[in-house]
């Protein structure tokens, strides 16, 4: 079975794994107003309701049920950000924004169309020295909110794509049409000579139009020169636009 998509019964629901290839850093990061907190952590992942930071290097004090208070920053974007730590694994955190209306719309603008594309780069065409899928043919990364993986057949035909957008899935496959999901967990799954994430999905029954005008609203602004118009012109027609 291809070790890219799995999927796993349960008793009580069908859970599908994803393994992705993982890049090594990331321009989104948070660091705490404490001063005995004063490293750079890396945002691995961020949606409406919080987010989950990784310390590369050295240790910190944060517990559960802590205060966290900080910035973060995306390049030219920035973040204030007041939440509570929700649990601590190691070097990981997650952490859960506080429910204001105030702090909602500060982050629906942080984490708008607008910085998302601006924070997006093509890292199939980067020069970079990265470990690929034979079959990835398109990687379009925004950091920790949004990624876009392009996949092709043996023959060089377009068999798939999945959308990771904040907490949530979009995948459109060959003979199955577009599935909507979101995301029950994350776990690196490196190797000496690869960096991957794990990704545990768990679909929805019907098709969340939500989601679909969420990447609508990104392949739209998606730079030309980011994709070719024929492959921009297969996204669009997947999702309705």
């Amino acid at each position: 079975m291809d070790r890219h998509l799995n999927l796993i019964k349960t008793d009580y629901k069908d859970i599908e794994k994803r393994i992705f290839p993982r890049f090594p850093f990331s321009y989104l990061t948070f660091k705490g107003n404490e001063k005995s907190e004063a490293q750079v952590f890396e945002v691995k992942d961020i949606s409406f309701l919080g987010m989950q930071l990784n310390l590369k290097n050295g240790g910190h004090s944060y517990i559960t049920g802590h205060e966290i208070e900080g910035t973060v920053h995306w390049k030219g974007a920035v973040l204030k950000t007041i939440g509570v730590v929700k649990w601590v694994r190691g070097t990981r955190i997650g952490v859960s924004f506080n429910e204001t209306i105030d702090f909602e719309d500060k982050v629906k603008k942080f984490l708008s169309v607008k910085n998302i594309i601006a924070g997006m780069r093509p890292v199939h065409s980067s020069g970079l020295d990265l470990e690929m899928p034979a079959n990835l043919k398109y990687w379009l990364r925004a950091d920790g909110p949004v990624e876009l993986f392009i996949w092709q057949h043996a023959d060089c035909e377009l068999s798939k794509f999945q959308f990771i957008l904040l907490d949530h899935f979009l995948e459109w496959e060959d003979g199955k049409g577009l599935r909507s999901g979101h995301i029950v967990s994350k776990e690196d799954n490196d190797t000496p000579l690869t960096f991957e994430d794990e990704l545990m999905f768990q679909f929805d029954e019907m098709l969340n139009l939500n989601i679909v005008e969420m990447a609508q609203g990104v392949v739209r602004e998606i730079p030309i020169d980011f994709l070719n118009q024929e492959v921009s012109d297969f996204l669009k027609t997947k999702i309705g636009l």
